[in-house]
């Protein structure tokens, strides 16, 4: 029988872009680039520090931007993955959260509260979205198996990650607040069945 300290520890850093051009607003697969302040959001959220041996990203401009500088800087390796990107919110893309509140306050309240039941229209199914990044999240697990990778992503990309990861309910995600440019830790090690077995680390922290 294998102890499961035999088996590799996984590291995988989560980090949420900077402030895009527009401000808060229901952006989804809008893609728009980061602010000035976004940008110097994530410089000073990561500093001169790259602990991480690969770095894979959300092909939105507003994640993979500085994903890329950092890589080319560092000289570590970049993969831009597709199933990363943000979910898409339907007709409340673009739109500031004050817009759909004077219009449909009713149907806000009902996103807030269960966004599984209550998708935006024609958006993207909460249920389809987290498949997407389970699927994406998982080949990321497997490709770099035993060592610290960082992703950098979305809020709803990394709100919907950790209900897969803690086993939570889906209609739980938006209770979960991720600023930006904060970082997430998960840490994936097999059990002693050679399952991956992720844990969280912290949440939600200014610094990796």
């Amino acid at each position: 029988m294998q102890r499961i300290d035999q088996h590799p520890m996984t590291l995988v850093d989560l980090m949420r872009h900077g402030m895009p051009v527009g401000g808060r607003r229901y952006r989804g697969h809008i893609d728009d680039p980061l602010a000035e302040e976004g940008w110097a959001q994530m410089r000073s959220a990561v500093g001169d520090a790259c602990p991480w041996d690969a770095i894979v990203s959300s092909p939105l401009q507003r994640c993979a931007a500085f994903a890329r500088e950092l890589a080319e800087r560092h000289d570590r390796p970049l993969h831009i993955e597709e199933g990363l990107r943000e979910i898409s919110f339907g007709d409340w893309e673009g739109r500031h959260v004050r817009e759909i509140l004077a219009e449909s306050p009713e149907q806000v309240s009902r996103y807030w509260q269960d966004p599984v039941r209550h998708t935006p229209p024609g958006a993207e199914p909460l249920t389809d979205f987290r498949e997407r990044v389970v699927r994406a999240w998982e080949q990321v697990v497997e490709r770099h198996r035993g060592g610290h990778v960082l992703i950098v992503g979305h809020g709803g990309l990394i709100r919907t990650l950790l209900t897969h990861v803690l086993e939570m309910p889906l209609s739980a995600t938006l209770r979960l607040e991720m600023p930006n440019a904060a970082f997430t830790r998960v840490r994936v090690q097999d059990d002693i069945n050679g399952n991956p077995a992720p844990s969280l680390v912290f949440h939600a922290r200014r610094h990796p």
